[in-house]
């Protein structure tokens, strides 16, 4: 078992924050005061929504006053980074000068959620001059295989900018100029980072250059750019727009491209193979303030490391007794798994059709998972859920598989993304537990429900924090077991622990490259032997977790803790203990710190 005192240690903040928190039990009608806490979050969400256009796109609030936002992309360049910091500094100490103490419990709770949130990101903005602060994970990189407007904007434009008039197919033209824009913004900003010292390390550069070119080469008679809009323009009887999409991808979007592509190319000639932070300026305050913003806990590198050395032998252990009643038992687990990766039986045929099956089958397991969901939960939300596959250009640099939520106007459904770029990456037997993480009762369920039944203000439904959002999610899988998913199939039970154990895999291998100094080659060799990874996957997940410092383990942290906290539940309550309200419990508290869902059970359980 997971030392408790270590777990559930933080810091004077969050004990502080814990300590004010109500269960919802305790909930009541908002008062005045709550009111005003309330007008004053929603002003400060609004001035920032009103930055970022594409983001009220996502939400499907690009309408009436904010039509507008519909034309143009999220600046990027150094002025609008330094305006980003400043409205920051601002939102803090308008929220510090508050008169807490006429303050509802619930209100309260609201007010030091928020807060640390907002006092976190200061932190990382007041202590680095460089890469991205303010967004929802911290990089000391503005552009990677995985970050950046030449990663967002192409797929945001295809998917997520509505065309059902002559007004949406000009606005769509409006960004993909813009596009160019942000590119040099972006550009402009690796410019100023690499004269303090700062630049990705050499894999990350290639990786990043080369799908750059990729995009910039692609032919205007095919790249997506530019068929996305004479697509869809021509559907509602609109003609002419693929030319001029076109004159805009090769005369305006193309050269800032290649503007972008010489600026890597430059940083590349000196940069360094090192994978880890800790190379950079002030890298160790890096990793640690990583830590914190992601898990919510005060956790050196040290302490992740051998949390994640604990867990990776526990769930090996009980994967070697089951994979040896499977008839699997030559060779260590890691070995064991990737020979159960390579079996044919499992493998899905490497064609389109096969790819195609891929989904069919993924759509299956949404279904049934969907009949179990009453024996453990209240409620279910009908938010409607597409899964699709993960865009070409991106996805030799994407995750295995990720979500996107349905906007708040219900406009579009939710999406459930999967990396086929390699069909190996998914034997049958693993695909479960994927999507019982991404899907339900993972991410689709926990998110729907809490922007459709939550009595939570908007400002709290948006909040992005990352050790509960994804260790729900983890903890999500072990729920779908419980339900039967796998039930006469040992096969599938090995898939839902394997994915337990990449989680602590990578708590290893975060600590070890951004604390112990372990190169990327050390960390793909233990992901490969210690997780039965193949080693594309591998490489992709370690290439990944060296762009978000701490990251990575968030998901274990946060599953471990909601897992501890039903045990002492159902310890405490005895037979009263109801798994469903249990649920109802965690999910409606919403997004907050994992000390505070802590005092949330407790006060449940009281």
């Amino acid at each position: 078992m997971i030392d408790r005192r270590q777990l559930l240690a933080t810091g004077a903040a969050l004990s502080a924050l814990g300590a004010a928190a109500p269960g919802l039990a305790a909930r009541t009608e908002p008062n005045p005061a709550d009111r005003e806490l309330d007008a004053l979050l929603e002003s400060q969400l609004e001035t920032e929504l009103s930055h970022t256009p594409q983001q009220l796109t996502l939400l499907g609030l690009d309408d009436g006053e904010n039509a507008q936002a519909r034309y143009r992309l999220n600046p990027t360049g150094l002025a609008a980074e330094k305006a980003g910091r400043a409205r920051l500094d601002h939102r803090v100490a308008e929220l510090q000068a508050f008169d807490t103490s006429r303050l509802s419990a619930l209100g309260r709770l609201n007010y030091d959620v928020m807060l640390f949130k907002l006092e976190s990101l200061k932190a990382l903005s007041d202590s680095f001059d460089y890469g991205v602060t303010r967004g929802p994970y911290f990089t000391p990189f503005i552009v990677t295989q995985l970050t950046g407007a030449w990663y967002e904007v192409p797929d945001f434009l295809d998917n997520d900018h509505p065309v059902e008039d002559a007004s949406d197919a000009e606005a769509y033209l409006s960004r993909l100029e813009a596009f160019a824009a942000a590119l040099d913004g972006e550009t402009e900003r690796i410019g100023h980072d690499a004269d303090l010292g700062v630049a990705p390390p050499a894999f990350m550069l290639d990786r990043t250059i080369s799908a750059l070119a990729d995009l910039r080469d692609e032919s205007p008679d095919t790249a997506r750019l530019v068929q996305s809009i004479a697509e869809r323009a021509g559907e509602i009887g609109l003609n002419g727009y693929e030319t001029r999409a076109r004159d805009i991808f090769v005369s305006i979007v193309r050269p800032a491209l290649t503007r972008q592509i010489a600026e890597l190319e430059r940083l590349r000639t000196n940069a360094s193979d090192d994978a880890g932070c800790w190379r950079l300026p002030q890298g160790e305050e890096i990793y640690r303030l990583g830590l914190y913003d992601n898990t919510t806990r005060s956790l050196s590198g040290e302490d992740v490391h051998e949390i994640g050395l604990r867990q990776v032998s526990e769930i090996q252990a009980e994967l070697d007794k089951i994979m040896r009643a499977a008839g699997y038992a030559e060779g260590s687990v890691g070995e064991r798994l990737r020979t159960l990766a390579e079996d044919p039986e499992y493998l899905f045929e490497d064609s389109d059709a096969g790819r195609a099956e891929i989904i069919a089958y993924v759509e299956g397991l949404v279904t049934d998972i969907g009949k179990r969901l009453p024996e453990a939960f209240l409620e279910r939300p009908d938010t409607p859920l597409s899964v699709r596959r993960v865009p070409v250009a991106i996805q030799d640099g994407a995750p295995g598989g990720y979500y996107a939520a349905a906007p708040l106007d219900g406009s579009r459904p939710a999406y459930y993304n999967i990396n086929l770029a390699d069909v190996r990456d998914w034997p049958r037997w693993s695909l479960p537990a994927l999507t019982h993480h991404e899907a339900i009762p993972g991410h689709h369920f926990q998110i729907s429900m809490l922007r459709q039944t939550s009595d939570l203000p908007l400002y709290r439904r948006l909040l992005k924090l990352t050790a509960y959002t994804e260790g729900w999610a983890l903890y999500a899988e072990k729920v779908a077991r419980e339900l039967d998913v796998y039930e006469g199939d040992p096969v599938g039970v090995v898939g839902q622990l394997q994915s337990a154990l990449f989680r602590a895999v990578r708590l290893v291998v975060d600590s070890g490259m951004h604390h112990k100094r372990w190169s990327r080659e050390e960390a793909i060799k233990y992901m490969m032997t210690e997780g039965g990874e193949p080693e594309s996957s591998a490489i992709r997940e370690i290439e990944r977790y060296a762009v978000w410092p701490g990251n990575a383990c968030a998901y274990k942290m946060g599953e471990i803790t909601i897992s501890e906290l039903r045990d002492m539940a159902r310890a405490r309550l005895g037979g009263r203990f109801d798994i469903k309200r249990f649920h109802d419990v965690v999910l409606r508290a919403g997004p907050i710190p994992l000390a505070v869902l802590e005092d949330q059970i407790l006060d449940w359980i009281a």
